[in-house]
C-alpha cells in the first residue's frame, strides 16, 4: 500500500516506509490490521490537495482524498470597537477552538506587560473541550489604555479589536465594569462553543466525486475531507 500526494506525483509513502524528507509525514499500520492511515502533523493550508492510496493488488486499486485545511482563527468577543468608561475595568476576551499552547496579547505593536509600573493588569487562561480561552483584564483605565489590542494564539491568526477609553456614555458599545452592557455576548459565547464542541466530535465532511478512470484498475470514488486544523494539530488520513 502506498500513499501519493497528487499535485506534485511524489510517493510520501510505501508500506511502512517514508519517503519524503518532510518529518510530519508517516504512515501508521496497526499489526494485523488493514488500515494504512497517513498522518500529517502540524497541518497546514499548504497541505491541502489531493491525497491517493494505492493498493498494489491485481488489478490495482485506487483511493483518492481531497483534503482541505483552513487554519484555525482566534476569535476577540465582542464588536470590533469597544467604548470603556475612564476609571472602570477593560475585559477582553479571546477564544480558539483548540488547545493553544500559549496566547500572547499585543498592545499596539507591544507585548502586554503584566510587571509594568502601571499595574493593574492581569490574565484568565482556561482550557476546556472545546478550546482555549484568554481575558486581558485591565482595571481603573486611563486615556493612554486606548488603541490597538491584538489576541495572538500559536498556530491560529490574530484578532484584535479598538479600544476608546472616554470620559463620558457611548451607548453603541459601552463596558462597564469590565462587562459588556447587554447578554448577546454570553449568547454569542454559547453559541461559539457549541459550534466549537461540534467540530471536535465532527471535524470532517465527506463528499463523492464523480469516479475518473485513468488508467486499468479499480478506482474507489475520491472523498473530501474538510477540517479547520491548527498548526498544532495532526491530520489522518485513512485507507482501508
Amino acid at each position: 500500500v502506498s500513499w501519493m500526494r497528487k499535485k506534485d506525483l511524489h510517493i510520501l509513502t510505501s508500506s511502512t516506509h517514508t519517503y519524503t524528507g518532510d518529518q510530519r509525514f508517516s504512515v501508521h499500520h496497526p499489526p494485523d490490521s488493514d488500515d494504512w492511515d497517513l498522518r500529517i502533523s502540524y497541518a497546514q493550508p499548504r497541505d491541502s490537495g489531493i491525497y491517493e492510496c494505492q493498493v498494489n493488488t491485481e488489478p490495482k486499486i485506487n483511493l483518492a482524498v481531497f483534503l482541505h485545511v483552513t487554519a484555525a482563527r482566534a476569535k476577540i468577543l465582542g464588536s470590533q470597537e469597544a467604548h470603556v468608561r475612564k476609571g472602570s475595568t477593560i475585559s477582553l476576551s479571546c477564544v480558539v477552538n483548540f488547545h493553544a499552547p500559549s496566547i500572547t496579547w499585543y498592545h499596539g505593536t507591544s507585548v502586554v506587560n503584566f510587571d509594568s509600573a502601571r499595574g493593574g493588569i492581569s490574565l484568565e487562561t482556561e482550557k476546556t473541550e472545546a478550546g482555549t480561552s484568554s481575558r486581558l483584564l485591565l482595571t481603573k483605565a486611563t486615556v493612554s489604555d486606548s488603541g490597538n489590542y491584538t489576541c495572538v494564539p500559536a498556530g491560529a491568526i490574530p484578532a484584535s479589536v479598538q479600544v476608546y477609553v472616554i470620559n463620558g456614555e457611548h451607548p453603541a458599545a459601552m463596558q462597564t465594569s469590565g462587562q459588556w452592557s447587554t447578554g448577546s455576548e454570553q449568547l454569542l459565547l454559547m453559541l461559539l462553543v457549541t459550534l466549537a464542541l461540534l467540530l471536535n466530535k465532527f471535524p470532517l465532511s465527506y463528499s463523492t466525486l464523480p469516479q475518473r478512470r485513468r488508467r486499468p484498475g479499480i478506482e474507489i470514488p475520491a472523498r473530501t475531507m474538510t477540517m479547520m486544523v491548527s498548526e498544532q494539530q495532526q491530520q489522518s488520513l485513512f485507507c482501508r
